[in-house]
């Protein structure tokens, strides 16, 4: 087996030190990094992705599988920045203003980071107007809230409504979810899309961003 697709099995297994090694040995053999990234680490969340979406695994296995990841990607960092792969996008995430869970927002940053994404994690308690001014820094294209509470959901209208007032609606889409965020309300607040899973947080970016 190719040591590309080896990467990819063992992170699915969540096999920490073994994707780290082969991630290096990988480097050693002069396989480009964006090879390395995309059918190595990308393809083997993406598999995980799909096993979570499909109930065939659980939260413990993806951030087993997310650890591994982040291993490879230690090792491949220096070779990712000498070739200037660039990320696939830059997303700001964060769990909106009053509202303090986080474990849904940490597994959206993960698939997203494992789908070669840069992510700019806010954490939680987060306001409309550090939404807005981190992905003016940053240079980020999609915002992503998330909300666990009802009395917390009215922050993601603002963020819309805001973003829409200073004309950067069509620069900066924004993706909403959270266990009392529906598709309905998401059209109700003018957001570009809603989320139901960290996994089709994934697709929804993906296909914000064309």
């Amino acid at each position: 087996m190719e040591i590309v697709k080896r990467i990819a099995s063992e992170l699915e297994l969540g096999e920490e030190e073994k994707v780290a090694e082969l991630t290096r040995a990988a480097i050693q053999e002069g396989l480009p990094a964006r090879e390395i990234l995309d059918d190595g680490l990308i393809a083997g969340m993406n598999v995980v992705g799909a096993k979570f979406r499909a109930h065939e695994i659980f939260l413990p296995e993806v951030l087993l599988a997310a650890k591994a990841m982040y291993a490879g990607l230690d090792e491949l960092k220096p070779l990712l920045l000498k070739e200037k792969v660039p990320p696939r996008g830059k997303v700001v995430i964060g769990t909106v203003q009053g509202d303090l869970h986080d474990i849904g927002k940490n597994l959206v940053g993960i698939m997203l980071r494992g789908a070669g994404f840069e992510i700019i994690d806010l954490g939680k308690d987060v306001s409309p107007e550090r939404f807005v001014e981190a992905a003016q820094e940053s240079g980020a294209t999609v915002i992503g809230m998330s909300a666990l509470l009802t009395t917390t959901m009215p922050v993601m209208k603002e963020v819309v409504a805001m973003l829409k007032r200073e004309g950067l609606a069509n620069r900066i889409r924004t993706v909403v979810g959270g266990a009392p965020v529906s598709a309905e309300y998401a059209r109700e607040i003018g957001a570009d899309a809603y989320a139901y899973d960290g996994a089709n947080a994934v697709e929804q970016v993906q296909a914000l961003l064309g």
